[in-house]
């Protein structure tokens, strides 16, 4: 009998300490996440369902074979869908044209945003693309989805558009997400032309993306579920 009552004992002590150690994780893996999200990003508690790769030829995957594009090799890296929604030789003045059909329309919990590529190329002014990439981000917000914006800058290559488009989303409360071809356009291992990637680039691409957006979709999954 005595040996039964220290075992129910054992056993009490075994289970408070687990529950302790549960929430003492929890609270680690909230502040964890909290400063691995620095920035105060807007709609984290996104109810979306599709991660949206919204831009040009770099999203569309220009110079590699279908399926070697970015937001494809995105898709196996992550459990939520991911579509891609870029059209080589988009501008950022075209692409509004279709953000509803391609993108407000289609449940989206994250967009991510890339263009200035062709606005630099058919020398569109930078306040307009600004402006132009600005009117994305507020209207995908107002629909409830996080957004992000994607610097496409490589050394000299576009580097006024990189501090530009960090203020923006600092301004925006939209995740930054740096510098995706550095080391990628100086690599011809990496490219098939002048300045398009090769399915290695993309792959390139992704994990650099991903890097940067986990910690904001951790954080929305733990929002979601601290909500409930």
């Amino acid at each position: 009998m005595k040996k039964i009552l220290v075992s129910r004992k054992s056993y009490v002590v075994s289970r408070k300490k687990t529950i302790v150690l549960l929430i003492t994780y929890n609270l680690l893996l909230m502040t964890f996440l909290t400063s691995c999200a620095k920035r105060e990003i807007k709609n984290i508690g996104s109810k979306g369902k599709n991660i949206i790769c919204f831009g040009d030829s770099i999203t569309f995957g220009y110079g590699a074979e279908p399926g070697g594009d970015y937001p494809s090799a995105l898709t196996k890296m992550t459990s939520i869908p991911v579509i891609n929604a870029g059209i080589d030789g988009d501008t950022s003045t075209e692409a509004l044209k279709r953000l509803k059909s391609d993108v407000l329309d289609r449940d989206a919990l994250l967009v991510i945003v890339e263009f200035a590529g062709n606005d630099f190329l058919r020398k569109i002014p930078q306040e307009i693309t600004l402006s132009n990439v600005e009117e994305m981000i507020e209207k995908i917000q107002a629909k409830g989805a996080m957004t992000a914006i994607v610097d496409i800058s490589a050394g000299m290559f576009l580097a006024e558009y990189r501090k530009a488009f960090s203020n923006l989303a600092r301004q925006k409360g939209a995740i930054f997400i740096p510098g995706i071809l550095s080391g990628i356009i100086t690599n011809p291992h990496l490219k098939s032309d002048f300045i398009h990637p090769n399915v290695d680039g993309y792959n390139v691409i992704a994990q650099r993306i991903y890097r940067v957006i986990t910690p904001y979709l951790s954080q929305n999954l733990l929002t979601k579920k601290l909500a409930k």
